[in-house]
């Protein structure tokens, strides 16, 4: 008979990368999550940014359901239609003109880095392989992808770094100005809004001015919208606030699944000109089974009643979280991002807060520079939201006595 394992004791077996918190889900519904001893909490994590539409959603359920009784796998030998369709609505949607499908955010990121290296190939020019990222940013756990993001500790043990990828400081447009000059440029990797670096957003001027130096130099800009696209700033994806800065390539992944495992590689046609038969593939990317909850999750989002209650929610935690900000400067330095991506620099330990949170049954995530990120479904509610400000108040209360103990 085969030995029966605690919860606890289960994990000898996991890998030990994760720093978990003491919990386990067996359930959600919407914005809330019910843990294995029957607790609810209202969850203003959604997978990171993941469960754009929360848990557990009709219309992503009804299409796994159905899908998932005709066909779930088949090679991207074959022509795959759901794949064909979801293509064409994100290119009808954006600046793009073709898409390769993956299974990640990681992926869609491998893919970009290689398009806009194969591009200069492809124009006669390889040696432009320089891939030029900034500090704080996180563009997945790949090789490939952990040198192009600005956290050293992420290639700590794992030998030299590889060539042809250059970190500068977060929106020093002097230093980049300079590097989109050298002669080795490929392009130009960004998040829109930084994610895991502390939800810091670039300005639609720095936007602007990021995409002038890229036309000029003759670079590819390269947006990373994994975590910041999907409506999570309000806009489809968040490049569309400011005019006439669309990238020639753009990583998506996240909520485009709603939850299940898809990333996707945008490319204007001239971008992608590299990228022949047998330049990328993928087995699981692109099947039947993701491309049908992708296509439900691309219906759902894309829709002017979602973004908009996206930007009303958003502006009543702008404003109630700036409120905190003025009655607890001892807790809160400061509440920043864009939309939904929202960050709030702590003075207290910010895992420490994020327990905190928990005790009040709210979960949030962490993220660079002492901030936590609140990053809840897109379509919750005003009383929710209202809630959560009401939860977070309370872990502040909690700090503050912490504190002064």
């Amino acid at each position: 008979m085969a030995n029966q394992q605690s919860p606890s004791a289960s994990q000898q077996h996991i890998m030990g990368v994760y720093n978990r918190a003491p919990l386990a889900f067996e359930r959600g519904e919407g914005a809330r999550l019910f843990s294995t001893d029957g607790e609810a909490y209202l969850d203003c994590v959604a997978g990171i940014s993941t469960d754009g539409l929360g848990h557990a959603h009709p219309a992503l359920v009804k299409a796994l359901k159905d899908q998932g009784e005709k066909l779930w796998h088949v090679s991207n030998i074959f022509r795959i239609p759901q794949q064909e369709a979801l293509a064409d609505k994100l290119c009808a949607a954006t600046f793009a003109d073709v898409v390769f499908f993956g299974n990640s955010g990681t992926e869609a990121i491998e893919c970009a880095l290689k398009t806009a290296r194969k591009y200069h190939a492809a124009n006669g020019q390889p040696e432009r392989i320089d891939i030029v990222g900034f500090d704080g940013s996180f563009h997945g756990r790949s090789y490939a992808a952990v040198n192009a993001s600005g956290n050293a500790a992420y290639l700590e043990g794992f030998g030299p770094r590889l060539p042809g990828y250059v970190q500068l400081k977060f929106g020093d447009f002097e230093a980049l100005a300079e590097a989109v000059k050298s002669p080795t440029c490929a392009g130009v990797i960004v998040e829109p809004v930084q994610g895991e670096g502390g939800a810091r957003a670039l300005s639609e001027a720095q936007l602007v001015e990021l995409r002038r130096l890229c036309t000029e130099a003759g670079v590819l800009l390269i947006f990373d919208e994994v975590q910041c696209g999907m409506g999570r700033t309000g806009k489809l994806f968040a490049y569309e606030w400011a005019d006439g800065v669309a990238p020639d390539i753009m990583a998506v992944a996240k909520a485009l699944g709603g939850g299940f495992p898809i990333g996707a590689c945008l490319a204007t046609a001239e971008a992608a000109k590299g990228m022949t038969v047998g330049a990328h593939g993928s087995t699981f990317g692109g099947n039947p089974l993701a491309m049908a909850v992708g296509l439900a999750a691309f219906g759902e989002i894309n829709t002017p009643e979602l973004l908009d209650n996206v930007k009303t929610v958003a502006g009543y935690f702008t404003q109630q979280l700036n409120g905190l900000k003025d009655r607890f400067p001892d807790i809160v330095a400061d509440v920043r991002g864009k939309g939904l991506l929202i960050g709030v620099k702590l003075i207290p330990n910010n895992r420490e807060f994020m327990a905190l949170a928990r005790d009040q049954k709210l979960l949030v995530a962490g993220g660079g520079d002492n901030c936590v990120r609140l990053l809840p479904p897109l379509n919750l509610t005003l009383d929710e939201a209202q809630e959560a400000i009401a939860k977070f108040e309370l872990a502040c209360e909690a700090a503050r006595k912490a504190a002064a103990a």
